[in-house]
């Protein structure tokens, strides 16, 4: 048997250690041989929870299938692995000290195969190197440094052609990027968030993340029929349920308000505001207040959402973080103020869908520079091109075509989560961001809006809003 102890000091709460820790997934960003890690078991991470990790050593490679055999919160969690060499425990405990440092003490026991005693005592020098360096990589982690967000010079190449910027759009687009992903161990425990659409896609997987890393969150849906459904799939998932759902349908902006009446009244700070609510409309329709829905959902409702609950945004205790969904369909379209309502005549869902996203995004710019005195980030992100229930509805040809590309809705959610948790994600603000770089807004110059149109934009959504206002009681 071979025996690896080593101790590393942190200064991170013993809670957000474990729940870090204890998620077998995060040792791709700490352990120095582990290159691929994912979690084969349903529900919350506890005991019982599987893990399949494939490591590096030189030039062999093995796969860990790992096991919780033990599982005490925020003390000790215990995995056993096996692999075609050996059996290893992992025995991980966590001590609090003083000022919200703890101390990891990791013991891994190494038995290997019967007849392989040549192999282990040739390997153990090499193992005991490697066990520091993994603990090393898990305080550094811990640590939290990241410096701020910047594009890579390949990135920068490939935004420069449209050819190679779409392949970005891809799964193989997210394969490429996480390979310079740097670790995102920050807790989100004591933050509020405020997260719209979240019953299905890109938003359910946002909220399952966010429930998992400790987050206390609040959920908007549409539809009170899906919220138990809704619950029911996150404790599933992860062991909680929402904290609290809210019902509105946010195409009407009278719901808006109301629902920002409320949480004005209630009055809890808000850390991260993600709107992701949204949906593209092939047929052309107006809300009952007299709005073609698409502008009405995706511009309208975010734009006002956002500008109500900033008070709410301001109380926060650390720099405030709202974060836009937009798409990359909005590189085809230019910022025209008078065009973003479109008439029936000529309605066509996909470029509707596009002009509000593109809106949103300079709308991202505009408000970043008003509230960079009041502490507040603003960014916005796009996911690429995700298999999503939205796309499977709206866009059936499209995913026909590009179904082998598509990302699944966990690697579209991505970078919305990694902008509301990750720490160095509020070093920059007023940017769009995919796979956790910041990215061109424009990848044709005919797109580029002008000064003008820039200033005109929000004035011309406080006039359509106010013009709409007596179709709406805000009492109601």
């Amino acid at each position: 048997m071979i025996t690896l102890t080593e101790v590393i000091e942190v200064e991170r709460s013993v809670e957000a250690c474990f729940r870090y820790v204890s998620d077998f997934r995060t040792t791709v960003e700490w352990d120095a041989t582990a290159v691929a890690a994912r979690k084969l078991s349903p529900g919350p991470v506890g005991k019982g929870s599987h893990f399949s990790v494939l490591c590096k050593a030189g030039p062999t490679k093995l796969t860990l299938d790992y096991c919780i055999t033990e599982f005490t919160p925020w003390q000790s969690v215990v995995l056993e692995g096996t692999s075609r060499f050996f059996h290893v425990k992992d025995v991980i405990t966590f001590d609090p000290l003083s000022q919200g440092r703890t101390r990891i003490t990791y013991v891994a026991e190494f038995r290997f195969r019967c007849g392989l005693d040549l192999l282990a005592r040739n390997s153990e020098a090499g193992m005991q190197k490697m066990g520091r360096a993994s603990l090393c990589g898990l305080a550094r982690a811990l640590a939290d440094g990241n410096p701020a967000p910047s594009a890579s010079a390949e990135t920068e190449r490939k935004d420069r052609k449209l050819a190679t910027a779409l392949a970005c759009f891809t799964r193989y687009g997210h394969r490429r990027g996480r390979r310079k992903w740097l670790p995102m161990s920050s807790d989100m425990a004591g933050k509020h968030v405020l997260l719209t659409g979240a019953n299905a896609g890109l938003g359910f997987a946002t909220a399952v993340s966010l429930l998992e890393a400790g987050a206390t969150l609040t959920v908007v849906i549409r539809d009170p029929a899906k919220l138990d459904l809704m619950q029911q799939a996150f404790e599933a998932e992860t062991g909680r349920r929402a904290d609290r759902v809210e019902l509105a349908d946010l195409s009407l902006l009278g719901d808006v308000n109301r629902l920002c009446q409320k949480l004005l009244h209630q009055g809890e700070p808000i850390d991260v505001l993600i709107n992701n609510a949204g949906a593209l409309f092939n047929d052309y329709a107006v809300t009952r207040e007299g709005l073609e829905r698409s502008v009405s959902l995706l511009l309208l409702s975010p734009w006002r959402l956002t500008e109500q609950l900033l008070p709410l945004l301001r109380r926060a205790d650390t720099p405030a973080r709202v974060i836009n969904v937009v798409s990359g369909g909005m590189y085809t379209q230019k910022l025209r103020c008078d065009e973003l309502i479109m008439p029936e005549h000529n309605y066509d869902g996909t470029a509707a869908y596009a002009r509000a996203k593109r809106a949103l995004t300079v709308l991202t710019e505009l408000w970043a520079d008003q509230w960079a005195a009041d502490n507040i980030v603003v960014n916005s992100m796009h996911p690429g091109w995700a298999d999503t229930p939205g796309v499977q509805n709206a866009l059936p040809g499209f995913r026909r075509v590009t179904k082998k590309v598509l990302r699944t809705p966990d690697e579209g959610a991505d970078t919305v989560i990694w902008l509301a948790r990750a720490t160095e994600a509020d070093k920059l603000t007023g940017k769009l961001f995919l796979d956790r770089e910041p990215r061109t807004t424009h990848l044709r110059a005919r797109t580029i809006e002008d000064e003008g149109e820039r200033a005109r934009l929000p004035e011309w959504l406080g006039e359509t809003y106010d013009a709409l206002s007596p179709a709406f009681d805000t009492e109601a």
